[in-house]
C-alpha cells in the first residue's frame, strides 16, 4: 500500500507549472520599466558584437593570407629552383647565379634541401642569412638528417610545417613538400617575416601545426620552447573540424592540474607532482602569457573563466592553423561601464528578479532538456532511460510516466527485432508488403539435436537452463555480427538464424546488401572460431559449436505478417525458401559458408570463393549452382582455398 501511495502522489502534481508561471510572469512586470534600458543596452551590445565578430574574423583573414602568401611563395619558388638546379647540375657557374638570384628574391629562406631517386640529398644555403644569424652549416645538415620521417612523407605527396625554432634556437620553421616526381624536398624559413604580422591593436594570432605545434607568434621566445598546445579542448575542437574557417565564442579554464586534488592517493600525487613541478610550470605560464597577450586573460594555474572569440583559418599551403583571439570583456567593456551607470537604481530588484526567474527557469528547463534528449534516444533505439522525477509537479508525472514506457519498450525490444521496434516507433513500416532485393541469411548448429540431448542426459534438470545459457552467449556474438554489417534478425528457430540485408535497413545497393551479409558470415566464423579457442574440450556445459549457413539473394516480399493479436515483420518468397535449404548442403560439401550463384553473380568478385557440384533442391527443376565462401578476395591472412578452410575449422568429408 505505501508502494502504490507513494507512486500515485509522484504522478499527481502538487504544485502546478500555472502557479510557477504566475509568479515568474508578476516578477517580470515588476522589473518591466527596465525593459527600455535593457534593450539599449542589447541593441548597443549587438552592434558592437557584430562589428568585434567581424573584425575579428578579417583580422584573422588578414593574417592568414599573409601568411599564406610567404609559405606558397616560398614553396612555389623552391619547386621552381630545385627543378633548375636539377637541370643545371653540371654547370657549377650557372647554378651559383641561380643560387644568388634566388636568395635575393627570397631573403627570408635558410636552406633548402631535396633528394630525388637514384640521386644524393643536397643542401643549397644562404650563407648570408645564416652569417647573420650566426648559425653553423652543419647545423642544417644535421636537422635534415634528423627528419628522415618528414621528409619521406613529403615524397609520398604530403605538405608538413614544422617548428625548428628549437633546433635553431631562433625562429626557424621547416616546409616539407613533395617535388620533382615524389622527390623529397624541404626549406627552412626564417619565421620572423610571418610573426611580424601577427599582431593587430587587441587581435592577437599565433600558427600551430596540426599536431598543435606552436609555430609563429608575436613573442618569439615562446616558439623557441617549442610548446604544444593539442591537449587544449578548443584546440583539438578547431583542429578536427572539417571547416576550413570558423569562429567561436568560448568560455573556458585552462585549470589543467585540477584532477589531481580528485585524486585518492594524495601523498603519492603530492610527491609526484613536486618532481615534476619544476619542469612544468615554466611552460604553464609561457603558454599563459601567450594566451593573455592574444586577448585571452588566463593564468593556466588557476580556476578562473574568461570568453573569448576565436577565429580560424585553415592553411592551403601547408598543414597549418591561423588562430586570432580578441577577448570579449575587453570588446564590451565600455558597454558594461555605460550600462552600469544606467540600472544603478533598479539593480536590487533586477538582481532578484533574476535569481527568481534562473531558479524557476531551471526547475522547467531542465527536466524537459532531459525528456526531450530521452525521446530522442527512443527514436534512436536507445530505450534505456537515466531520468530523476523529484520535483512535484506536472513535470515530474512526465518524467516518472515517460520513464516507465522506456522500460516498457525496454522489455518490448528484447522480444522483438530491434530496428523493427525503432522503425514501429517511427512509423516508417506501413501496413502491407512491399517487393524488396535483398540477401537472406540462414545459420543453424551443426549435430544441435545431439548436444541438446547430452545437456538433458549431463545435467538432469539443470540441462535446459544450462543450454539455454550456451545458445545464449552464442546467439550474442552471432546477432552483434548481424548487426555490425547493418543487417537485420528476422527470427530465431531454436538453433537456427535467419537475418536479411536490404530490407529495413541497406547498405545503399543490392550489391553492398550482398557483400555485408557474406562479410557477417566471415564475422561469424571468425567468431566462433576464437569463441571455440576458450572451449575446453569435453566440456558438456560449453561444448564446441560448428555452424552452417546459407546465403541467397533476390526479390522477395517484405512486410507485418500476422493478426491483429501478434505481428512480426519478415519476408517471404522463393529466395527465401532457397536460402533456407542451401545451408544443409554443407554437411555433404565439407563446408561452413555456402552462397547460391545469384549472390555469387552479385560480389563474386570481392570475396575468395570455389566453386561446389551443383544440388538439387526443391522447389527448382535444375540444378542451383553452389559456391563455398573462402575469405575476402585481397586478405592475406587466413585460409586461402577450401582445404585450409577445412583444416582450420576441423572439417573432414564427415562433416
Amino acid at each position: 500500500m505505501g508502494e502504490e501511495k507513494k507512486q500515485r502522489n509522484t504522478e499527481k502534481a502538487r504544485f502546478p507549472i500555472g502557479v510557477k508561471l504566475v509568479l515568474i510572469v508578476s516578477l517580470i512586470i515588476i522589473v518591466s520599466l527596465g525593459s527600455v534600458i535593457i534593450f539599449g543596452f542589447r541593441q548597443i551590445h549587438a552592434d558592437i558584437r557584430m562589428k568585434a565578430e567581424a573584425d575579428n574574423i578579417e583580422i584573422n583573414r588578414i593574417s592568414s593570407l599573409e601568411a599564406e602568401s610567404v609559405l606558397a611563395r616560398s614553396k612555389s619558388g623552391s619547386k621552381t629552383f630545385i627543378q633548375t638546379v636539377a637541370t643545371l647540375n653540371s654547370q657549377r657557374a650557372a647554378v651559383q647565379e641561380l643560387k644568388d638570384f634566388f636568395f635575393a628574391e627570397n631573403p627570408h629562406i635558410m636552406a633548402v634541401f631535396f633528394k630525388s631517386q637514384g640521386r644524393e640529398s643536397q643542401i643549397i644555403v644562404n650563407s648570408q642569412l645564416l652569417s647573420l644569424r650566426n648559425i653553423d652549416e652543419r647545423v642544417i645538415e644535421i636537422f635534415f638528417a634528423n627528419q628522415a620521417g618528414a621528409l619521406r612523407r613529403a615524397g609520398r605527396g604530403e605538405t608538413l610545417l614544422r617548428n625548428a625554432s628549437v633546433q635553431f634556437s631562433r625562429p626557424v620553421l621547416a616546409l616539407f613538400f613533395p617535388c620533382l616526381n615524389d622527390a623529397e624536398a624541404g626549406i627552412l624559413i626564417s619565421s620572423e617575416i610571418i610573426s611580424s604580422n601577427l599582431s593587430y591593436g587587441k587581435n592577437k594570432s599565433l600558427i600551430i601545426n596540426t599536431e598543435g605545434d606552436l609555430l609563429a607568434y608575436t613573442d618569439i621566445s615562446f616558439v623557441r620552447e617549442g610548446i604544444n598546445v593539442y591537449g587544449l579542448d578548443f584546440i583539438r575542437t578547431i583542429l578536427d573540424s572539417r571547416s576550413f574557417s570558423g569562429q567561436h565564442l568560448l568560455e573556458s579554464d585552462f585549470g589543467i592540474f585540477e584532477a589531481v586534488s580528485s585524486l585518492d592517493n594524495k601523498d603519492i600525487i603530492l610527491n609526484f607532482w613536486e618532481r615534476l613541478k619544476p619542469q612544468i610550470i615554466p611552460l604553464v605560464n609561457r603558454f599563459s602569457k601567450i594566451l593573455t597577450d592574444a586577448g585571452i586573460e588566463n593564468n593556466l594555474l588557476v580556476d578562473k573563466k574568461s570568453k573569448q572569440y576565436i577565429a580560424f583559418t585553415k592553411l592551403n599551403a601547408a598543414n597549418a592553423v591561423v588562430i586570432t583571439s580578441a577577448d570579449y570583456n575587453r570588446i564590451f567593456e565600455g558597454v558594461y561601464s555605460s550600462a552600469r551607470y544606467s540600472i544603478c537604481l533598479a539593480v536590487i530588484i533586477y538582481f532578484v528578479s533574476i535569481i527568481l526567474i534562473i531558479v524557476f527557469s531551471k526547475s522547467i528547463s531542465s527536466p524537459l532538456k532531459s525528456l526531450a534528449a530521452a525521446a530522442r534516444n527512443v527514436e534512436d533505439g536507445k530505450f534505456s532511460a537515466e531520468l530523476q522525477y523529484k520535483s512535484p509537479d506536472e513535470i515530474g508525472v512526465l518524467t516518472f510516466n515517460f520513464k516507465k514506457m522506456c522500460s516498457a519498450l525496454n522489455s518490448f525490444a528484447m522480444f522483438t527485432n530491434k530496428e523493427v521496434a525503432v522503425k514501429a516507433i517511427r512509423g516508417d513500416i506501413k501496413p502491407g508488403g512491399l517487393p524488396k532485393q535483398c540477401t537472406i541469411l540462414f545459420s543453424d548448429i551443426y549435430e544441435f539435436a545431439a548436444a541438446s540431448g547430452n545437456f538433458i542426459r549431463s545435467f538432469g534438470n539443470e540441462g535446459s537452463d544450462k543450454m539455454i545459457h550456451w545458445l545464449n552467449h552464442y546467439y550474442t556474438d552471432m546477432i552483434e555480427c548481424v548487426e555490425k554489417t547493418n543487417g537485420v534478425v528476422d527470427k530465431l528457430i531454436g538453433d537456427a538464424l535467419m537475418a536479411h540485408w536490404g530490407t529495413l535497413l541497406s547498405c545503399g545497393s543490392s550489391r553492398k546488401d550482398a557483400f555485408a551479409c557474406i562479410k557477417a558470415a566471415l564475422m561469424m566464423r571468425k567468431t566462433l572460431y576464437y569463441m571455440n579457442r576458450e572451449r575446453k574440450k569435453g566440456d558438456p556445459a560449453n561444448p564446441m559449436i560448428r555452424f552452417r549457413c546459407g546465403i541467397n539473394s533476390g526479390i522477395v516480399t517484405a512486410g507485418q505478417l500476422g493478426s491483429e493479436k501478434h505481428m512480426e515483420y519478415t519476408v517471404i518468397g522463393e529466395p527465401v525458401n532457397l536460402a533456407a535449404q542451401i545451408g544443409s548442403f554443407a554437411k555433404s560439401l565439407s563446408a561452413d559458408i555456402l552462397i547460391t550463384e545469384d549472390t555469387w553473380n552479385l560480389v563474386g568478385d570481392k570475396f575468395r570463393t570455389e566453386e561446389l557440384p551443383s544440388v538439387t533442391v526443391k522447389g527448382r527443376e535444375k540444378p542451383v549452382r553452389i559456391f563455398a565462401v573462402i575469405n575476402f578476395l585481397r586478405e592475406p591472412k587466413g585460409p586461402q582455398n577450401l582445404e585450409e578452410v577445412r583444416t582450420l575449422l576441423g572439417i573432414d568429408k564427415n562433416f
